[in-house]
This record gives structure tokens, C-alpha cells and sequence, in this order.
């Protein structure tokens, strides 16, 4: 399976205007790349295909000579990327694709690298061609030969590098008795059928002030203006210090649920649908519960355990009797009029959602 590494760079003033320069003449590419594929759209009623782009690119370098700065490869993957801005156009899954600006590329990659050669060949050091070798804190060991990709991404006033490496599946023996079942809500975070309760960190939240001040001020800076530009950064590294939080404890949380269980199972889900509700959308998107499924699914299945999803209809709604016990979303306490249970209302969702997707596996 394929995961991905993602590890902090600390390139030198030369590097970074390097990379700012490979950012710029990427974005360029992409933007020209995309405007010849409407205009012959326009003139001939055809598309142009990724194959035939590649063929025009020798074409393109010979009359911009600046790109001989740039690896021939990155290009290539910068042809590709709006290629799949098309498909994915075409298969409904997002709009059409519309030209990048600084502020929306901000990454470039090799899709190819002779990892153990070269790659990384120096400790604590990533080699970039046309760039040289960027210092890279790696916070955490990899097998440089499980490499075949390197992203360059610059976040938040930072440069990340992102690897994606193809690791083998650990086989583990499932122990049936060590199921769960996840609930994850807006009061806890996350409440098992085991009676543990996650809290909410809400990052977002506690950081919803200076946010709103940050962006304020960048409201009254003069567009096209350095100020502008600095207030930007200021806001954007604050959003990256959220997201960072917010990543760093589902990582947490995800790895102790997957290490501690060897079956588990989560609602199954729609988060997109569940943000129409403006009165709640902001906390959903705060608890990122789709985030979360993602990272306890891939890890269950790094590590060899079971995920299963569950369909949520009617969890929040049954008692564990299987009488219908109807309650919106202010009733926090499951009260049973058939069977007399009074419990929190996540728990009983968190056992109903074990309880079936125990049912789903035995089926």
C-alpha cells in the first residue's frame, strides 16, 4: 500500500529563491498548458490530450529558455496535473479547471527518483535536481528505497517535503474479541462502546479570534501592496498552525484506537451533506470526522486490522433493546420507555454500531 511521509525542509535563501522560481515557471506552464487546451477546443471542437501536450512541451522549452532550470520531469507532472484537472472535470467530481494563481500552486513534484543513489544520500539531506541538497528534518525513520515520488509543497510560510513510499501490509492475527465501535460527535469528539470518550480539542475554535483579527487586518491592506502581502502570510500561517494541530491529534488519536482494537467499526458517514446545517457546519468542519475514518481506515489496514463502515440510519435513534426511541440533537441522554435504560446517547450509538457491524462481518 502506499503511504506518505511528510517531513519539515530548512533550504538556504539560495534554495528557497530557486524554488520560488521552480513555483513560478510550474505555474506558467500549467496556465499556458490550460490555455491551449481551449483554444484548440475552440478552433478544431477537440480536446488535447495529455500525450499530445508532452510532445508540444520540447517545442514550448525551446522558445522559453528559462526552463532548462526546471527538471524535465516536473514539467511533465505539471501536464499531468491538468490532465487530471480534466478528468476529473469530466467524471463530475469537480469543476472546470480554472488558471492558477501564486497563492494556488504551490507545489512541485518529481514523479520519479533514484531514491537510494542519490535522493537521499546524504543524512538529514534531500537532493532536488536543479536545486541541490536541501536539509530536511526527518522525524522519523523511512526506507529510502520504498521511495518512488517527492512532493515540494510550501504551506503556511514553510517548505514540507511529502514522499510517497510503497509499504508492505504487516500481517496480524485478528483477535474477534478486540472489536470497537466508534460514535463521533460535537460534545465528545469520539465515544467507543467501551465506554472511552475522546474530547473535542477544538482548534479552530480557540483560535476563531486572532483569526478574525488577522483578516481584518488584511481586509484593509491595499491589494497588490507588500503589507497585503505580509498581513496574507500572517493569515495563512495561522491556518497552518490549525491544521497542524488538528492533524497531529487524529494522527494521535487514530493510532491508539487501531493499536488497542483489531476490528473496528465507524459510521459511514456523509460530512458534506452534514455541513448544509449552518448552525453546525462550523464545528463539523473543526472535528474534521472524515479526516479522522480516513486515517483509522488506512492505518487498520497498514497495519493488518479490520475497518468495517457501518450505515449511521437509525443509530441515534434505537435503544439497545431494539425499541425506536426518537430524541434530536439537544437530548444527550438515552432515556428507554420499553426497557427503562438510561445511558449517554453516543454510547448506545457507539454499542449499536458495533453490535451491526458485527452482524455485517458475521454476514
Amino acid at each position: 500500500m502506499q503511504i506518505v511521509y511528510r517531513f519539515e525542509m530548512r533550504p538556504t535563501k539560495e534554495q528557497q529563491k530557486k524554488m520560488f522560481h521552480t513555483l513560478k515557471l510550474c505555474r506558467k506552464l500549467y496556465n499556458w498548458s490550460l490555455s491551449e487546451r481551449q483554444r484548440v477546443y475552440k478552433e478544431t471542437g477537440q480536446g488535447l490530450t495529455y500525450n499530445k501536450q508532452q510532445n508540444m512541451l520540447p517545442g514550448y522549452t525551446k522558445e522559453h529558455l528559462e526552463y532548462k532550470q526546471v527538471h524535465s520531469q516536473v514539467m511533465q507532472d505539471t501536464l499531468r496535473r491538468v490532465d487530471f484537472a480534466y478528468q476529473r472535470f469530466f467524471a463530475k467530481e469537480a469543476g472546470y479547471p480554472r488558471f492558477k494563481n501564486r497563492d494556488h500552486y504551490t507545489s512541485f513534484t518529481y514523479p520519479q527518483v533514484d531514491a537510494v543513489k542519490k535522493t537521499f544520500s546524504k543524512p538529514g539531506k534531500i537532493y532536488l535536481s536543479k536545486i541541490g541538497f536541501v536539509k530536511m528534518t526527518t522525524h522519523r525513520e523511512f526506507d529510502a528505497s520504498q521511495i518512488s515520488r517527492v512532493n515540494i509543497k510550501y504551506h503556511g510560510g514553510k517548505w514540507y517535503a511529502n514522499l510517497t513510499a510503497e509499504v508492505e501490509v504487516l500481517e496480524n492475527l485478528i483477535d474477534s474479541t478486540k472489536s470497537i465501535g466508534i460514535d463521533v460527535g460535537l460534545e465528545h469528539f469520539a465515544v467507543l462502546s467501551d465506554s472511552t470518550e475522546i474530547g473535542t480539542p477544538k482548534y479552530y475554535r480557540k483560535s476563531e479570534r486572532k483569526l478574525a483579527k488577522q483578516q481584518r487586518r488584511l481586509s484593509r491592506k491595499k491589494k497588490g501592496s507588500n503589507n497585503r502581502g505580509k498581513a496574507k502570510t500572517k493569515v495563512a500561517k495561522l491556518h497552518a498552525k490549525i491544521t497542524n494541530q488538528r492533524k497531529d491529534f487524529l494522527h494521535k488519536a487514530s493510532l491508539d484506537v487501531v493499536q488497542s482494537h483489531d476490528i473496528v467499526f465507524m459510521e459511514d458517514l456523509k460530512s458534506k451533506n452534514m455541513v448544509k446545517n449552518h448552525y453546525l457546519a462550523k464545528s463539523i468542519h473543526d472535528a474534521s470526522w472524515g479526516t479522522f475514518r480516513n486515517f483509522v481506515e488506512y492505518k487498520c489496514h497498514r497495519y493488518g486490522k479490520i475497518f468495517l463502515p457501518v450505515p449511521p440510519h437509525g443509530t441515534s435513534q434505537t435503544c439497545l433493546c431494539g425499541a425506536n426511541v426518537p430524541k434530536d440533537l439537544s437530548v444527550r441522554v438515552h432515556r428507554c420507555p420499553a426497557c427503562g435504560m438510561v445511558m449517554p446517547r453516543d454510547l448506545v450509538s457507539a454499542i449499536l454500531i458495533e453490535r451491526r457491524g458485527l452482524e455485517m462481518l458475521a454476514a
